[in-house]
């Protein structure tokens, strides 16, 4: 994504990110290997990065590691887990937005604009790993502004809740929804953004 807040992200939570969306975007078959070695190919890194993002994809669920195995792709939640993470990921954002909203700029409120914007564009070129990307990055935008303590906590829940994301295709639902965050944000409106919030987290 082309803006100032990732620009700064280093080579691992670029392959972080890009990995997780692709994974969400369904990309990658559930149970399908993951190699260190293709993949330092494809990034044109090292083994040592790859084998940090990996294991961070691991602790988030995304992947998991089976002796003998090696590292696979995850399987999305059971039903009733499922339940459960989607009203800790509800209960988590509407908490950050209330301890952010009030301390949020125009600055932040353009970065924002410019999430939206790129998710506009992956809908209309139905990029669905960068859908994906930038579904997150939104979310993301507004737990970190809170606490980057509770982001790490958030990513997990986040990541192994969408690995059933099953609206991928829904492009101008997801896009009107994201247009109601950020409105009621501008406004600082918390009340209509934890609203906004709870009717996209399904």
């Amino acid at each position: 994504m082309q803006l100032a807040e990732h620009s700064v992200r280093s080579m691992r939570e670029q392959i972080v990110d890009t990995l997780r969306a692709e994974v969400l975007a369904g990309a990658w078959t559930n149970h399908a290997p993951v190699r260190e070695q293709a993949l330092a190919e494809r990034f044109g890194v090292s083994r040592g990065p790859i084998r940090d993002a990996l294991q961070e994809l691991s602790r988030e669920g995304v992947l998991v590691y089976r002796p003998n195995k090696g590292v696979r792709v995850n399987t999305p939640p059971a039903e009733a887990e499922r339940q459960f993470l989607q009203a800790m990921r509800r209960e988590m954002e509407s908490f950050c937005l209330s301890q952010c909203i009030d301390q949020l700029t125009p600055t932040d409120d353009e970065q924002l604009a410019g999430i939206l914007a790129e998710l506009t564009r992956a809908c209309d070129s139905g990029d669905l790993s960068s859908i994906a990307d930038c579904d997150l990055a939104m979310h993301r935008y507004l737990v970190r502004s809170a606490s980057s303590e509770l982001e790490a906590i958030w990513q997990s829940i986040t990541s192994r809740l969408l690995m059933d994301y099953s609206r991928i295709d829904r492009f101008d639902q997801i896009i009107s929804e994201h247009e109601a965050i950020l409105e009621a944000v501008k406004q600082r409106d918390l009340k209509s953004a934890q609203l906004a919030i709870n009717a996209n987290i399904i």
